[in-house]
């Protein structure tokens, strides 16, 4: 491509795939991510490289696997020697930006998120809304305001729900204040913008004039069966207690249907507020002449089990609700409209997507593919990959919990490392993933084959760096 697009990234946390309205779900109201599908291309079948955050992000944000950037687990520190896509941007001149969380650091304990060389020469950090650091960007925020977080976040709580800040003061508001502000003044270079709110994460603690637009009667159940878990991992069968494994946390044993509804209804209010202020920024595009210039992402980091199987918020599990998350492009002119792609896509494929777009060259380094020829109508179905691997290296919950999956159109297996469990599921006969086929005789030949492909794919995806200077 011959254009030098501006890039806005809107990175959501913990958005599953299956929360918008345009791509099938009638129970939440997303307009304007709606928009971007339909003027768009809609990715369908996108998958995360990490069920958690960090290693996540590290993988997307360089183009490389958890394994090869070395950041695996919540907690580690990308290491200095990869390069972010948003570095590669400000050495070809691009002004970068970010407001929100970037979490490619350990920023537990009082600890402030230590930042490598990542380009952003206007960075405005808040991991998360709770004041827990003086550099929290979004707490100063509210100080200017008159406010702080504990005279506003002390709505009450019911069951498993709680009613958040207002709307005009929360955290993924005031990303949106960020990002409309480095758009209106940096209209007359080219930038790259990333917004990262904390929502939807949880706790499940929406505005309270958002929570009340949706009635948890209306809303559907998690996909589960009694029982199912009894043939599943004993990860599973832990936070099917406890979410996290987590006593006194979040008491997934302990909720009735209508706490489940309600809990859903609560994520799908946080879903609504992220997608209001998706459009302001849309707007600000708009109102400054920059929407047909701007290359426009909405995506996010890893999904939420949100009940499905028993399970909620994320861990060393590999169903579709955890691994599988919303993938949309928006480029007017250059990339097609109203398209939606179901090609099985990672990720990771994003870095080396925005360096094509822009005409930069794409660095040996990473491992991802171009999604311009999909993007701009120009290849067949079934032409980027035809199998997406996910790992999960003790990355969060669960001490020793070491898992990988390999998921193909129709088959997916789930190999956990140092322990006789697994699990394997024809998605064609069983979408939803309650059967468990990993020790059915019948499909024994199946889980060898799967079996092997995994583990080829644990060698092919081994780092590409350095490279090979001669035969010898």
């Amino acid at each position: 491509m011959t254009t030098r697009p501006n890039i806005l990234w809107l990175c959501t946390d913990q958005q599953r795939w299956d929360t918008i309205a345009a791509l099938g779900n009638t129970s939440v109201r997303t307009p304007h991510v709606d928009s971007l599908v339909n003027d768009g291309v809609a990715f369908t079948n996108a998958f995360c490289q990490s069920t958690v955050c960090s290693p996540s992000r590290a993988s997307f944000l360089t183009g490389r696997y958890p394994r090869t950037t070395g950041c695996r687990q919540n907690g580690q520190t990308l290491p200095e020697r990869e390069t972010l896509i948003s570095r590669i941007f400000a050495d070809a001149g691009y002004v970068c930006g970010l407001s929100g969380k970037l979490h490619l650091a350990s920023c537990s304990d009082g600890k402030v998120e230590v930042r490598g060389d990542d380009g952003y020469s206007e960075f405005q950090w808040s991991h998360h809304p709770p004041p827990d650091w003086e550099e929290n960007a979004y707490s100063q925020w509210l100080k200017a305001k008159g406010t702080s977080w504990e005279e506003i976040y002390n709505g009450p709580t019911t069951g498993y729900v709680k009613d958040g800040v207002p709307a005009a003061l929360h955290q993924t508001t005031w990303c949106t204040e960020v990002a409309v502000d480095f758009i209106k003044r940096h209209r007359d270079e080219p930038w790259f913008f990333s917004w990262n709110p904390f929502d939807p994460h949880h706790p499940f603690d929406p505005p309270p004039e958002y929570l009340a637009r949706y009635h948890p009667d209306d809303m559907p159940l998690p996909s589960y069966q009694p029982g199912e878990l009894d043939d599943k991992t004993p990860y599973q069968q832990l936070d099917h207690e406890w979410a996290h494994n987590s006593p006194g946390e979040f008491h997934v044993g302990g909720m009735t249907d209508d706490d489940r509804r309600a809990v859903t209804a609560a994520y799908y209010a946080m879903i609504e507020l992220v997608d209001d202020q998706v459009g302001r920024m849309l707007a600000a595009l708009a109102e400054t002449d920059q929407a047909r210039d701007t290359l426009v992402i909405f995506m996010s980091d890893h999904g939420e089990m949100l009940g499905d199987h028993g399970l909620y918020f994320k861990g060393p599990h590999f169903y579709e609700g955890a691994i599988r998350i919303p993938l949309v492009m928006r480029y007017p002119d250059q990339f097609s409209k109203g398209e939606v792609v179901d090609d099985l896509t990672e990720l990771l494929d994003l870095a080396p997507t925005l360096c094509d777009a822009a005409g930069i060259d794409i660095p040996a380094g990473m491992q991802g593919y171009s999604l311009v020829p999909q993007l701009t109508g120009q290849s067949e179905k079934g032409t980027i990959r035809d199998s997406v691997f996910c790992e999960y290296y003790n990355s969060w919950t669960h001490p020793r919990s070491y898992g990988s999956m390999l998921r193909t159109d129709r088959y997916k297996i789930c190999v956990y490392h140092g322990i006789e469990e697994g699990e394997l599921y024809d998605l064609e006969t069983d979408p939803h993933e309650f059967t468990n086929l990993w020790n059915s005789a019948d499909h024994a030949d199946l889980k060898q084959q799967m079996l092997k492909d995994a583990f080829d794919a644990s060698v092919f995806t081994m780092d590409p760096l350095p490279p090979r200077l001669g035969p010898f």
